[in-house]
């Protein structure tokens, strides 16, 4: 059974502000609890209605389903909750590809990020502190585990930025075409936010403007969304590795 506390508890994570209090977030479904329960993420409580995990029997919790509707996010809620504490920050090491991230604010966005940098082995993703919280449960569901895999930082993009010493590539709808152009295996990528792109502080700060080019012939046609510009941008960087 869970208790009125734990209830509000739980209710008070959807909001950034008490994750941050707390240092808690929370995670649905088996396959996204299975994954960070073998990463090094700490289990603060799992609910479940199925005892089918690999967890501390002291922090697993049996519920009805009753129970889980009463906590969860989701429409429709699959098998278990789980809280777990937010980790400390990582310094991010510099070396090898670094995706940055201006401003970006949708949740599903973000979450697709996350995993691609998984997929495509970019080891930190660097946000600005507006770009949407990582720990927001539609982003950690979006992420499909990769959350774990990536280190994220929260910075002033500015800052980060003028101190790094490789190149800063920034994605704009008209610079290099992404295609042709002579590509790196080390350096910074910039993606800006949905609706404006690149903030000008940013762009005065980058060193060359690639782009994916446009094949198709109407000029009624919205740019890509950011998480789409992400999977073709990386695929290209690592494209040119193995060409290499």
């Amino acid at each position: 059974m869970v208790t009125k506390q734990e209830i509000k508890l739980i209710k008070s994570l959807n909001q950034k502000k008490y994750r941050q209090q707390l240092g808690l977030f929370t995670v649905e479904g088996v396959k996204g609890i299975v994954e960070f329960l073998n990463s090094d993420f700490k289990l603060n409580r799992l609910y479940t209605t199925e005892q089918i995990f690999d967890a501390p029997e002291n922090q697993t919790i049996e519920i009805s389903k009753n129970d889980l509707d009463k906590i969860t996010s989701l429409k429709n809620p699959n098998t278990a909750l789980a809280v777990f504490e937010i980790p400390k920050s990582v310094e991010a090491d510099k070396k090898g590809l670094i995706v940055v991230l201006d401003d970006v604010r949708d949740p599903g966005n973000l979450g697709t990020i996350i995993r691609l940098c998984d997929w495509y082995g970019i080891k930190d993703l660097i946000c600005s502190p507006n770009t949407v919280d990582c720990y927001n449960s539609k982003v950690v569901q979006a992420t499909m585990g990769s959350l774990t895999r990536v280190n994220i930082l929260y910075v002033d993009l500015s800052e980060f930025i003028s101190n790094y010493k490789g190149t800063v590539f920034g994605t704009y709808m008209n610079g290099e075409n992404i295609y042709t152009s002579k590509l790196p295996n080390e350096g910074i990528i910039v993606l800006g936010n949905e609706a404006n792109g690149i903030s000008k502080e940013i762009i005065s700060i980058i060193d060359r403007k690639i782009t994916i080019p446009q094949f198709g012939n109407s000029k009624d046609t919205e740019s890509l969304n950011v998480a789409n510009a992400t999977a073709i941008v990386l695929s290209e960087f690592r494209r040119r590795t193995i060409e290499r």
